[in-house]
């Protein structure tokens, strides 16, 4: 552990923020946003049953039924849609599980797909700001891989699965280090 002192307040912010929008990047293809937070959602559980937060599990538990019962409806295409007020809502709370756990940092791996989606972003912006070239088709790089002929169920299913492996990386992480 890093004592931050004053710091880790504006550390906290950052992160519920930038997590918080890195969600709702990720929220642009029907299912995309919720299944990968039910498996993200799914790790911070078997982590804070590991770490002995028992109490932070039920939540996450919660959250994991929330973002499935959501699939259920919104399975390709798509009958209703999460928008802000839902994927902001998700991201908070994964921050919140990883601060609580107090793995705040381990929630770059876990929520690796996430990174990903708001640095493609980052750096497409960056690019045609300084250089007025696009890195990318189209950000976030969700919809670079549908412009680049992926169907949209083929990037959700390979989105999924790389959350997947990010989630179970993390659950690794966090049981070798116990």
């Amino acid at each position: 552990t890093v004592d931050l002192g004053m710091f880790y307040y504006l550390f906290v912010f950052v992160m519920i923020v930038g997590t918080s929008n890195a969600v709702n990047l990720t929220d642009g293809l029907d299912g995309l946003a919720a299944g990968s937070c039910a498996i993200t959602s799914v790790a911070y559980v078997v982590i804070a049953v590991a770490l002995g937060y028992t109490h932070f599990a039920i939540f996450g538990t919660a959250l994991t039924g929330a973002c499935l019962g959501f699939l259920f409806y919104n399975q390709h295409p798509a009958k209703m849609f999460m928008g802000d007020t839902g994927s902001l809502a998700l991201g908070g709370a994964l921050a919140a599980m990883a601060i609580l756990t107090k793995t705040e940092l381990l929630l770059i791996l876990a929520g690796g797909l996430y990174v990903i989606e708001a640095l493609s972003v980052i750096i497409q912006v960056v690019s045609f700001k300084t250089r007025g070239v696009r890195v990318f088709k189209m950000s976030p790089i969700h919809h670079h891989f549908e412009l680049s002929g992926w169907s949209e169920v083929k990037v959700v299913t390979v989105f999924w699965s790389f959350s997947a492996l990010m989630a179970i990386l993390a659950i690794i992480v966090v049981l070798a280090c116990k």
